[in-house]
């Protein structure tokens, strides 16, 4: 377990190094063993797409998104503040997000799942981030999967057009997701008695 760790390790240091076009060498040179060894605990390099998909998933974006989460704040600022965490996260690390989102497997065909697998596991954790959030607000959190998904899958592409493009800051971004994303939920939390027109007091309001 330990190997395995330190080779996900190196290999973000090749990524980083390397951009998202990193091969096995140049992961094995990182590492500072011979590829064999690399092998021996990936198989391929689609399963180190994996594991270093869910690494950053799980050791960088979940821990950031649950504790902007655990401050008390607007639910409209939880909402700016998980979008502004995801888009924060791949604009600090633009060739790891490239390589997760993007695989380049030589000459052989994509499979869909590796870039399933890193959205999957953001999403599950997010599912429960969300569910435990309506909970303690009093709200039904039935629905708490689905956003998820569906949170995920919109900060993604708007994501990934937005590192390519930079045709705006990732503050104004944020607002318009915010604001995109934002309807659905207002409404469930005035059914349950909320009172989510109190004045924001974050930066992220539509103008």
């Amino acid at each position: 377990m330990q190997r395995r760790r330190e080779l996900i390790e190196a290999a973000v240091r090749a990524i980083r190094r390397h951009g998202p076009a990193v091969t096995m060498e140049d992961v094995a040179a990182e590492a500072g063993v011979a590829k064999p060894i690399l092998y021996r605990v990936f198989r391929d390099k689609a399963e180190l797409y994996r594991a270093v998909g869910s690494r950053v998933a799980e050791e960088r974006l979940i821990p950031a998104l649950t504790g902007e989460l655990a401050k008390n704040r607007h639910p409209r600022e939880h909402l700016a503040a998980m979008i502004d965490t995801y888009l924060g996260i791949i604009e600090s690390e633009p060739e790891l997000y490239r390589f997760v989102v993007h695989p380049a497997l030589d000459d052989r065909p994509v499979a869909p799942e590796l870039v399933g697998t890193y959205k999957q596991v953001i999403a599950e954790h997010l599912t429960r981030v969300i569910g435990g959030a309506l909970r303690a607000g009093g709200l039904d959190s039935g629905g708490a999967e689905p956003w998820a998904h569906a949170l995920v899958g919109m900060a993604h592409e708007a994501g990934d057009w937005w590192i390519e493009h930079r045709t705006m800051t990732r503050e104004d971004l944020t607002m318009y997701l915010t604001a995109l994303a934002w309807g659905g939920l207002a409404e469930l939390y005035r059914k349950a008695g909320v009172d989510v027109d109190a004045p924001l007091i974050t930066p992220f309001v539509v103008r």
